[in-house]
């Protein structure tokens, strides 16, 4: 049988399950005395210690994980030697699991687990055992402890942490370069076999890469990886436990792994020759071209810096560097001239800027062209002699006055004439002019330096022969100041003097701003326009002063603000002044100086009178108002008066009811007069009960006849005042005691009524309208009254 085949089956008895037939003994101890193991300690109290003997052989469970059985799996035993078989004792069990996970025949003293248990959940248990005399519940050993430790089995297999891995390497690294670790774990006991022993192997990235089989260090295998050739590989490492022998559980993981760039290549450029033309009237700084050197590197290491070594162009061009592009560009230094030389040649060349001192091998890292640029032939327009002018003035200077000349000339060989002008963009008031000819610039405005002390202008040369060829040139103008500027306050002052102050006392602090900015500075002077009696200035040749007071005590009742001119003069040439006036407020002040009140009316109210009093008066005055408010509630409230007071109180025309009629004084409400013969209607009469919003004109009725019947008269009544606009808004009554013959109502006085017999009917009344509805209440439904005549 060889060795495999003996391994094999070593390994398969290892799965198979076996219990565990540990027993675990009690043995009686002969006396419970305590005895001692012949050695003997003195406690703090002088007397003997004596360690008691116990009465438990003890032993380790163990229990094989991931049982498979049907049944339940046995553990071991429990004994103890005061158990004579006849069931007198009992066997408990108390811990971990005890009851649910391991269970124990109280007659017996067998132990089983109900289930399969995993070790990688826990690893053992601890348990109590006792055994009790059955009848009296009484121990008759002490409760001990064992534990129960689970048997390992490979039964997980080896994890990584990460599926994928990502890890980077600088390529042409020497063989056995680390490029990374990758580390796996497996849950199984590591003390116990090699369940948890971990061999790591490369399935896939031969012959590139290796890794370390203890470790998980993956290496180079190759010497000299080249980027460029293949920049991405993949790597699958394995993890195998049981030592990585025959049989072991193993998991896999991939890497993937970057070659880096190094400087490992240089720069080349693809022409040994450039050719470029150029215009010669192409300003400085103008591009001209381009060159380009390839490197096959990226990143930093294919920097490239671009330089001219050597032609007879190097004063005449520039290269620069483009760092985002790796171009270098070719820009003009100096003014071209197509008359003066047509072809320049450059030597340009192009070097790594980070080289790897570890390819210097490699060779040399720059590569250089010939660059050839040909000048070509334009009209160029007029030349300035310089690029740029600076004239200073003075800003008092007289109208017309030259503030400077531009000069500028035809480069070309025919020389044409210049005409020169002015860029009304940058001289949009029209202060300066330029004569055209000579290009003499002069002022046509005055010039003031406190509105602007610079003037930006643009003066524009043209050929008089092809004015589109022009040329332009700044022209910065710089106006000198002159003393012109008074000095004025710098601020607004808001000044008092408090009425118990004294003389001396400092009440303001001033100063002053001049808008002319002379050459050392300015210096202000402060006086007074005349002696004041009440105030002084005090200069503090610091371009401040203080203002004083001269005297004790002011007051407001005498003279509540005091004007103060104050003079102010500066230093320059020639001397300018002015005269600032200071208002000072005189006001009550507290003992530390504080501003109380300034008003001259605060002068007049009552001494003494204390805020109790001010609020005695306010409350008078709301109760005051209060007692108004409910007179007026009250009166509103009055129960209004009987249309007719008594019987006796009769009158034939009844004017006024419900508080909106003019009474019985408005005469001119009604006439009766009228009513006899509406032809004796006033023309211009109005009423005066209303107010009309327009003045109408009476219009006047015709005449009824006398036969004519009162029913139709009334009606033709009240139709004109429905129509009329002026007629009131409310119940008017009017009584007509012109009544015609045969009127189906008879008389409608009430003054008449006495002297009818019986019961009259007013029903009617309510048929003709609204506006007789009050008569209707009033007569209809009772009986009327009568009186004797």
């Amino acid at each position: 049988m060889t060795v495999q085949q003996v391994l094999l089956l070593l390994l398969l008895w290892m799965w198979l399950p076996h219990p565990c037939h540990t027993e675990m003994l009690f043995r009686r101890t002969p006396d419970l005395r305590p005895k001692s193991f012949g050695g003997r300690a003195l406690g703090n109290d002088g007397k003997a210690i004596h360690r008691q003997k116990r009465g438990w052989m003890w032993n380790q469970f163990f229990l094989l994980e991931e049982y498979t059985g049907s049944d339940y799996q046995y553990v071991g035993k429990l004994h103890s030697d005061q158990d004579k078989g006849d069931g007198s004792l009992k066997y408990i069990l108390s811990g971990d699991g005890a009851g649910t996970l391991f269970i124990i025949d109280e007659k017996t003293g067998d132990i089983h687990a109900t289930r399969r248990i995993d070790r990688e959940e826990k690893a053992f248990y601890t348990l109590r055992a006792q055994a009790i005399n059955r009848r009296t519940l009484r121990p008759v050993e002490p409760e001990s402890e064992f534990v129960i430790k689970i048997h390992d089995i490979n039964d997980n297999e080896p994890t990584f942490p990460e599926e994928v891995y990502t890890a980077s390497v600088p390529e042409m690294s020497v063989v056995g370069t680390s490029v990374v670790q990758v580390t796996a774990t497996d849950a199984d006991d590591p003390s116990y076999g090699n369940s948890a022993r971990i061999i790591y192997s490369i399935l896939q990235g031969q012959p590139y890469f290796s890794v370390e089989p203890e470790t998980g260090i993956i290496r180079t295998a190759l010497p000299n990886m080249n980027r460029e050739n293949r920049e991405q590989y993949q790597v699958v490492i394995q993890a195998k436990d049981m030592g990585g022998q025959m049989g072991g559980l193993s998991g896999t993981t991939t890497v993937n792994i970057t070659l880096t760039d190094v400087n490992d290549n240089p720069p080349r450029f693809p022409q040994s020759t450039i050719h470029l033309r150029i215009p010669e009237s192409s300003p400085v700084g103008t591009a001209i071209g381009s060159v380009k050197a390839t490197d096959a590197d990226t990143g930093k290491n294919a920097e490239v810096e671009y330089r001219i070594i050597d032609g007879d162009g190097t004063d005449m061009f520039d290269i620069v560097t483009q760092k985002d592009t790796q171009e270098g560009i070719i820009t003009v230094r100096k003014p071209l001239d197509y008359e003066t030389r047509r072809l320049y040649t450059l030597k340009v060349e192009a070097e790594n800027t980070h080289v790897d001192p570890r390819f210097y091998y490699l060779g040399p890292f720059k590569d250089t062209t010939i660059v050839k640029i040909s000048v070509e032939d334009v009209d160029e327009p007029p030349v300035f002699s310089r690029s740029s002018y600076l004239f200073e003035v003075h800003e008092d200077i007289e109208l017309g006055t030259i503030i400077g000349t531009v000069m500028a000339r035809d480069p070309d060989s025919a020389s044409s004439p210049i005409r020169f002008s002015l860029d009304r963009h940058t001289d949009l008031d029209r202060i300066f002019n330029i004569h055209s000819g000579n290009g003499s610039i002069y002022t046509s405005k005055p010039l003031d330096r406190e509105i602007s002390q610079w003037h930006n202008l643009s003066v524009i040369a043209a050929e008089i022969n092809n004015p589109k060829d022009t040329t332009r040139v700044p022209v910065y103008v710089r106006i000198l100041d002159v003393n012109d500027n008074a000095p004025q306050f710098a601020v607004f002052y808001d000044t008092f003097v408090c009425e118990n102050a004294r003389a001396g006392q400092l009440i303001q602090t001033i100063s002053a701003v001049d808008k002319d900015d002379p050459l050392g500075g300015q210096k202000f002077f402060f006086s007074l326009a005349a002696v004041n009696p009440n105030f002084t200035v005090q200069d503090n040749e610091d371009n401040t002063a203080r203002i004083l007071t001269r005297r004790n005590g002011f007051s407001r009742h005498e003279i509540s603000t005091y004007l103060l001119p104050v003079v102010i003069s500066d230093n320059d040439y020639p001397i300018q002044s002015s005269t600032g006036t200071l208002t000072i407020r005189v006001c009550a002040c507290d003992s530390r100086g504080n501003m109380q009140s300034c008003s001259a009316e605060a002068l007049l109210l009552p001494a003494g009178l204390s805020t109790g009093a001010l609020v005695a008066i306010l409350l008078c005055i709301i109760i005051l108002l209060v007692i108004v408010v409910l007179f007026a509630a009250l009166k509103r409230q009055r129960k209004k008066e009987p249309l007719i007071l008594s019987k006796e109180d009769i009158r034939d025309n009844i004017v006024s009811y419900n508080d909106e009629g003019g009474g019985e004084e408005d005469t001119q409400a009604f006439d009766i007069g009228t009513l006899r013969n509406p032809a004796a209607i006033e023309d211009k009469k109005l009423r005066r009960d209303i107010i009309p919003e327009t003045l109408f004109v009476p219009r006047r009725t015709p005449s009824a006849p006398d036969n004519t019947d009162v029913r139709d008269f009334i009606n033709q009544r009240l139709k004109e005042h429905d129509t009329d606009p002026s007629a009131p808004p409310y119940d008017s009554l009017a009584t007509y005691a012109y009544e015609g013959n045969d009127s189906i109502a008879e008389s409608l006085s009430s003054l008449e009524s006495g002297t009818t017999e019986g019961d009259q009917n007013y029903d009617y009344l309510r048929e003709w309208g609204p506006r007789f509805n009050k008569l209707a209440e009033m007569y209809g439904g009772g009986e009327s009254d009568k009186d004797a005549s």
